[in-house]
């Protein structure tokens, strides 16, 4: 254990949105220029007024066979209350950098209490301090999930009422975890989880000054019984159960917040960690499953003379844009009636106007919900609209990082409860499989069947159709056609082209180069 005694940094929020590219179309004869993510030469940041917000996406975690081979990095913080934890928090989430990064605090778990413990806690005479206090089965399980990179709910504690509120507030994709808590070191399950232990040691005269102020001001207590509960249960709390977990750290930071030589070790350690579970999914994907026989969870739309002929127009490079628009749409509207074929159903009996029984099917699931992966998924949501009646939309961001060439989650939007539908996955193409085995994961993430997706895509490279396969062999795989291979930059040959920018109306500045052309198709 260590006892550490300057570095300056930038304050950090991560956040994302978007608005529907539907609307962002430009006009037909209009030519747009490709924007990117991630830049050569500009930082992956997005400055506002208040805040800076990293744009940079969340790397595999995850291997060539689609489970999960890196965990996230979580940092337990322990100390008196009030010592400054959350604080300490703060500077370590500022200087590392980077994104994806979680702040899971202790408070969340208080346990719901009785109407007598309601009482007490009303005045002033309820232990908040006391590991008993705590619901650690629910934190453990939800620190677990995290860990894992699950998608996980934390209950919202209000400190007013003594009593969690109604909504919970849905948490996923850490990539470091930061653990903030009184008791984080008081359970044995908890410590196993944490792969770093910091203790925050501050004086008791600061710590009792500190939470005068936090709980007169911001959860509505009277001075009295500030200091009442303080002497009868914060005091002997810390010294019973909080002060002797001291020894259990791996660092203990005197003075908090302000000891910026030990935030910056602790900020080393978790880099140099962070760079050891790097992965390399897509150059793994790229040199595997070869001569391989098409997997039997593929379905292939029938190459009637009308696809045929589909095919013919939207592959041709002389084709117009708008042609290439209106024949992908009806591209598209084939190739999710095929995919509809694909859900479960049920007989069903019904009365037809001449009084007679009609035997016919009726969907048997829970519901549907059709995720995109943007930008050139998007197109294919208009067709999923009109053959599903009020289907919930969800959509993923996942582009090419130009210095890796890995895949990146860059943001994502899944309606409530998807756990229990089955999910229509679109894109416009696949080549390696590398954006649609990161969607796919993500939404395994949340819980969703794996026999409950559908991977839906015009043109899929045959790389791309096993590497989905093997690594998720139970997800059924829906195409219009499959090409047989990749070129250098591991474009579908013959292929459709770019079809974002073909769709779009956007183009590639003269001066980028190939390789920089890959960004916005998903691989």
């Amino acid at each position: 254990m260590m006892e550490l005694g300057k570095k300056s940094s930038a304050r950090s929020d991560s956040g994302s949105g978007e608005d529907s590219l539907d609307r962002l179309l430009p006009p037909l004869n209009t030519p747009r220029r490709k924007s990117t993510t991630l830049g050569k030469t500009e930082p992956p940041l997005l400055r506002t007024g208040t805040r800076t917000i990293y744009t940079a996406g969340r790397p595999p975690w995850y291997n060539e066979h689609g489970t999960q081979s890196k965990e996230a990095f979580v940092i337990g913080l322990c100390g008196g209350s009030a010592s400054g934890k959350t604080t300490v928090a703060n500077k370590i989430i500022e200087a590392l950098d980077v994104p994806w990064v979680v702040l899971l605090s202790m408070d969340s778990f208080y346990k719901v209490l009785s109407p007598e413990e309601q009482a007490l806690a009303a005045s002033n005479d309820y232990n908040f301090d006391h590991p008993g206090a705590f619901d650690f089965q629910l934190l453990v399980t939800t620190l677990r999930k995290l860990k894992q990179g699950k998608s996980v709910k934390i209950p919202v504690y209000d400190f007013t009422t003594h009593g969690r509120q109604k909504e919970w507030k849905n948490v996923y994709g850490a990539s470091v975890i930061i653990f903030e808590g009184i008791m984080a070191f008081t359970d044995k399950e908890l410590l196993q989880l944490l792969d770093m232990k910091v203790f925050v040691d501050t004086d008791s005269d600061i710590r009792l000054v500190r939470r005068l102020k936090r709980d007169i001001t911001e959860r509505g207590r009277d001075i009295e019984g500030v200091i009442k509960q303080y002497n009868k249960f914060v005091k002997p709390a810390f010294e019973q159960y909080i002060e002797p977990t001291m020894r259990l750290a791996d660092i203990v930071v005197p003075r908090g917040g302000g000891n910026m030589v030990a935030i910056d070790l602790i900020v080393q350690h978790v880099h140099s960690q962070l760079e050891e579970r790097e992965l390399s999914v897509r150059a793994l994907l790229a040199s595997a499953h070869q001569s391989q026989p098409l997997p039997q969870t593929l379905s292939v739309l029938e190459s009637t003379p009308q696809v045929r002929g589909l095919h013919t127009i939207i592959r041709n490079k002389d084709t117009s844009r708008d042609e290439f628009i209106f024949y992908s749409k009806r591209l598209m509207r084939l190739l999710i009636e095929h995919a509809l074929t694909f859900l479960p159903s049920k007989k069903c009996m019904v009365q037809t106007p001449q009084s007679q029984e009609y035997e016919g099917r009726s969907f048997s699931g829970k519901g549907i919900t059709g995720v995109s992966i943007l930008r050139a998924g998007e197109t294919m949501e208009p067709a999923l609209r009109a053959v599903c009646k009020d289907v919930r939309i969800g959509k993923l961001l996942i582009q090419t990082n130009l210095d890796s060439g890995e895949p990146e989650l860059h943001y994502l939007r899944l309606p409530k409860d998807i756990s229990e539908d089955h999910v229509i996955l679109m894109d416009s193409t696949v080549s390696t499989g590398a954006a649609a085995m990161m969607a796919i994961r993500v939404l395994l993430d949340h819980d969703v069947q794996e026999e409950n997706i559908l991977l839906g895509s015009l043109l899929m490279a045959e790389l791309g159709v096993h590497s989905v396969a093997y690594a998720f062999p139970r997800v059924k795989i829906i195409t219009t056609a499959v090409d047989k291979s990749l070129d250098d930059f591991l474009h579908v040959i013959p292929g459709i082209g770019d079809f974002g920018d073909r769709y779009f109306g956007t183009d590639a500045p003269s001066s980028w180069s190939d390789e920089e052309d890959q960004e916005l198709p998903s691989c």
